[in-house]
Protein backbone atom coordinates (compact mmCIF):
# COMPACT_ATOMS: atom_id res chain seq x y z
CA UNK A 1 0.00 0.00 0.00
CA UNK A 2 1.30 3.48 -0.85
CA UNK A 3 2.12 5.83 2.04
CA UNK A 4 1.23 9.50 2.18
CA UNK A 5 4.52 11.37 2.62
CA UNK A 6 3.56 15.04 2.26
CA UNK A 7 1.94 17.69 0.15
CA UNK A 8 3.63 18.91 -3.00
CA UNK A 9 1.29 21.86 -3.52
CA UNK A 10 -2.07 23.38 -2.77
CA UNK A 11 -4.03 24.98 -5.62
CA UNK A 12 -6.57 27.71 -4.99
CA UNK A 13 -8.86 29.55 -7.36
CA UNK A 14 -8.71 33.35 -7.39
CA UNK A 15 -10.67 35.87 -9.40
CA UNK A 16 -7.72 37.86 -10.73
CA UNK A 17 -4.15 36.59 -10.77
CA UNK A 18 -2.40 39.97 -10.49
CA UNK A 19 -4.67 41.03 -7.63
CA UNK A 20 -4.03 37.71 -5.87
CA UNK A 21 -0.25 38.09 -6.18
CA UNK A 22 -0.53 41.63 -4.81
CA UNK A 23 -2.80 40.53 -1.92
CA UNK A 24 -0.66 37.58 -0.85
CA UNK A 25 2.46 39.70 -1.41
CA UNK A 26 1.22 42.09 1.28
CA UNK A 27 1.04 39.17 3.73
CA UNK A 28 4.03 37.00 2.87
CA UNK A 29 7.51 37.27 1.41
CA UNK A 30 6.66 35.69 -1.97
CA UNK A 31 9.09 33.98 -4.27
CA UNK A 32 7.52 33.24 -7.62
CA UNK A 33 8.44 29.76 -8.88
CA UNK A 34 6.89 30.28 -12.29
CA UNK A 35 3.86 31.21 -14.33
CA UNK A 36 1.74 29.83 -17.13
CA UNK A 37 -1.31 31.53 -18.63
CA UNK A 38 -3.89 31.88 -15.85
CA UNK A 39 -1.66 30.45 -13.09
CA UNK A 40 1.18 31.52 -10.81
CA UNK A 41 3.24 29.24 -8.59
CA UNK A 42 4.60 30.58 -5.29
CA UNK A 43 7.42 28.74 -3.50
CA UNK A 44 6.97 27.50 0.07
CA UNK A 45 10.29 25.78 0.69
CA UNK A 46 10.03 22.39 -1.04
CA UNK A 47 6.30 22.87 -1.71
CA UNK A 48 4.31 25.52 -3.53
CA UNK A 49 1.03 27.36 -3.67
CA UNK A 50 -0.65 27.42 -7.08
CA UNK A 51 -2.90 30.40 -7.75
CA UNK A 52 -5.37 29.66 -10.53
CA UNK A 53 -7.35 32.49 -12.14
CA UNK A 54 -11.09 32.16 -12.63
CA UNK A 55 -12.88 31.65 -9.31
CA UNK A 56 -16.54 32.57 -9.49
CA UNK A 57 -18.21 30.52 -6.74
CA UNK A 58 -19.01 31.71 -3.21
CA UNK A 59 -16.73 31.79 -0.19
CA UNK A 60 -15.57 28.64 1.61
CA UNK A 61 -17.35 28.53 4.96
CA UNK A 62 -15.76 25.37 6.41
CA UNK A 63 -13.31 23.99 3.84
CA UNK A 64 -9.85 25.42 4.46
CA UNK A 65 -6.14 24.74 4.18
CA UNK A 66 -3.26 25.73 6.45
CA UNK A 67 -0.13 27.69 5.57
CA UNK A 68 2.85 27.38 7.91
CA UNK A 69 4.78 30.57 8.66
CA UNK A 70 7.71 31.60 10.82
CA UNK A 71 5.78 34.52 12.43
CA UNK A 72 2.01 34.15 12.75
CA UNK A 73 1.58 37.42 14.64
CA UNK A 74 3.29 39.34 11.85
CA UNK A 75 0.78 37.82 9.41
CA UNK A 76 -2.08 38.85 11.73
CA UNK A 77 -0.74 42.42 11.75
CA UNK A 78 -0.49 42.49 7.96
CA UNK A 79 -4.00 41.03 7.59
CA UNK A 80 -5.35 43.82 9.79
CA UNK A 81 -3.43 46.44 7.78
CA UNK A 82 -4.82 44.99 4.55
CA UNK A 83 -8.37 45.05 5.92
CA UNK A 84 -8.72 41.32 5.27
CA UNK A 85 -11.59 39.34 6.74
CA UNK A 86 -10.21 37.55 9.81
CA UNK A 87 -12.42 34.58 10.70
CA UNK A 88 -13.15 34.39 14.45
CA UNK A 89 -11.68 31.04 15.57
CA UNK A 90 -9.16 29.80 18.14
CA UNK A 91 -6.48 29.91 15.47
CA UNK A 92 -5.63 32.59 12.91
CA UNK A 93 -7.87 32.19 9.87
CA UNK A 94 -8.75 34.60 7.13
CA UNK A 95 -10.70 34.71 3.89
CA UNK A 96 -8.91 36.12 0.91
CA UNK A 97 -10.82 38.44 -1.45
CA UNK A 98 -12.08 35.38 -3.42
CA UNK A 99 -13.45 33.53 -0.39
CA UNK A 100 -10.62 31.03 0.16
CA UNK A 101 -10.51 30.12 3.85
CA UNK A 102 -6.87 30.06 4.97
CA UNK A 103 -5.50 29.03 8.36
CA UNK A 104 -2.10 30.39 9.39
CA UNK A 105 -0.01 28.03 11.55
CA UNK A 106 3.22 28.78 13.42
CA UNK A 107 6.13 26.54 12.29
CA UNK A 108 7.35 26.04 15.85
CA UNK A 109 4.02 24.38 16.73
CA UNK A 110 3.71 21.81 13.92
CA UNK A 111 5.16 18.31 13.59
CA UNK A 112 6.76 18.55 10.20
CA UNK A 113 10.33 19.77 9.81
CA UNK A 114 12.38 21.29 7.04
CA UNK A 115 15.67 19.67 6.04
CA UNK A 116 18.91 21.49 6.87
CA UNK A 117 20.11 23.83 4.14
CA UNK A 118 16.63 24.82 2.91
CA UNK A 119 16.88 28.30 4.43
CA UNK A 120 14.89 27.52 7.57
CA UNK A 121 17.76 26.50 9.87
CA UNK A 122 17.06 29.41 12.24
CA UNK A 123 13.53 28.20 13.11
CA UNK A 124 12.90 26.33 16.36
CA UNK A 125 10.19 23.94 17.54
CA UNK A 126 8.02 24.17 20.66
CA UNK A 127 8.34 21.41 23.27
CA UNK A 128 4.91 20.01 22.33
CA UNK A 129 5.88 19.76 18.63
CA UNK A 130 9.19 18.09 19.57
CA UNK A 131 7.31 15.61 21.76
CA UNK A 132 4.98 14.75 18.85
CA UNK A 133 7.98 14.20 16.57
CA UNK A 134 9.73 11.97 19.17
CA UNK A 135 6.50 10.00 19.66
CA UNK A 136 6.54 9.14 15.96
CA UNK A 137 10.26 8.37 15.98
CA UNK A 138 11.03 11.45 13.90
CA UNK A 139 12.95 13.66 16.34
Amino acid sequence: MARLVGINHVAIDVGDLEEALAFYGRLFDLELRGRVPGMAFVDMGDQFLALSEGRDDGPDRHRHFGLVVDDREEVRRRLEEAGAEIVPTRSLRFRDPWGNNVEVVQYSDVQFTKAPGMGFDDLEKSESALAELREKGLG
